[in-house]
C-alpha cells in the first residue's frame, strides 16, 4: 500500500508543480502570458498525470481489494516484482497517452484569437481557439477519457463491492471498523477525484458555466493534491501519534 502511496504523492507533485506555479503568477503578478510550446508542455503533464493517477487509485483499490478480501494470500500474490510490473502501467500510459495528444495538437493551425478563458492550459479552451479542423484532437481525447474513466470507475465499483460484501461477513465489530477504516480514505479520494473528472470531461457541457468549469479544475489540480496526503496521513496510527506529539511540544 505504501508503495503505491509514494507514487500516487509523487503524481500529486506533479500535477501541483505543473499548474500551482503559473497560476499563482496569474494572480499575484497580473502576469497571463504563456507561450503556446509552454502552453503544450503544461498541457502534457497536466493529461499525463490525470491518467496516471486514474490508474494508481485503481492498482490501489485492487490492493485493498486483496488485503481484505483475501488477507492470507495478499504476501503471496504482491510479493516479488508484481507491485513494480503493476506501477509501470500507470506511467507509461498516461506519457504515452497524453504525448499523443499533444501531437495532434502541435498539426494545429492558430489563427485567431489567443486568450484562453481558463487559469491553464485545458485541452477544451486550446481547442476552441484553432483555425483547423479539431476532429481528430477531440475523438482522440473522448476515447481516452472515456475509456480510463468509465472502465475504471467500473473495476473500483466491482472491487468494493467485493470488499463490502467481505466486511459485512465479518462477525466481529472491532474487525469490521477496522476494515472500513482501512478502505475508508481510499474511496473517498476516488470518490473526489472521479467526481470531478466525470463532471468536467464526461458530463454535457451544455449547462455548465465556465465558472463552473474553473471551479471543478481547481478542486482537481490543486485541492485534491493538497488533501491526499493530509487524508491518508490522518488514517496512520502512527502518524497521528507523532503530529500530536509535535503539537503538544509546540504549545509548550
Amino acid at each position: 500500500m505504501y508503495f503505491f502511496l509514494s507514487h500516487l504523492s509523487l503524481c500529486d507533485i506533479l500535477i501541483s508543480t505543473n499548474v500551482t506555479p503559473n497560476t499563482l503568477q496569474v494572480i499575484l503578478r497580473g502576469e497571463s502570458v504563456i507561450s503556446f510550446s509552454n502552453c503544450l508542455t503544461q498541457l502534457y503533464f497536466f493529461g499525463a498525470s490525470a491518467i496516471i493517477e486514474c490508474c494508481l487509485l485503481t492498482i490501489m483499490s485492487y490492493d485493498r481489494y486483496l488485503a481484505i478480501c483475501n488477507p492470507l494470500l495478499y504476501n503471496s500474490i504482491m510479493k516479488h516484482n508484481l507491485p513494480r510490473y503493476l506501477i509501470l502501467w500507470p506511467w507509461l500510459a498516461g506519457l504515452l497517452l497524453a504525448m499523443i495528444t499533444n501531437i495532434l495538437l502541435f498539426e494545429l493551425y492558430f489563427c485567431g484569437p489567443n486568450i484562453i478563458n481558463h487559469f491553464f492550459c485545458d485541452i477544451a479552451p486550446l481547442l476552441e481557439l484553432s483555425c483547423s479542423d479539431t476532429s481528430a484532437v477531440e475523438i482522440h481525447a473522448s476515447i481516452v477519457v472515456t475509456v480510463m474513466v468509465i472502465s475504471q470507475v467500473l473495476f473500483v465499483i466491482a472491487t468494493y463491492i467485493c470488499i463490502f460484501y467481505s466486511i459485512l461477513n465479518i462477525s466481529s465489530n472491532i474487525g469490521r471498523q477496522k476494515a472500513f477504516s482501512t478502505c475508508s480514505s481510499h474511496l473517498g479520494v476516488v470518490s473526489t477525484y472521479y467526481g470531478t473528472l466525470i463532471a468536467l470531461y464526461l458530463a454535457p457541457s451544455r449547462g455548465h458555466s465556465l465558472t463552473l468549469n474553473k471551479v471543478l479544475s481547481l478542486l482537481n489540480t490543486v485541492v485534491t493534491p493538497l488533501f491526499n496526503p493530509i487524508i491518508y496521513s490522518l488514517r496512520n496510527k502512527e502518524i497521528r501519534i507523532e503530529t500530536v506529539k509535535l503539537l503538544s511540544k509546540g504549545k509548550k
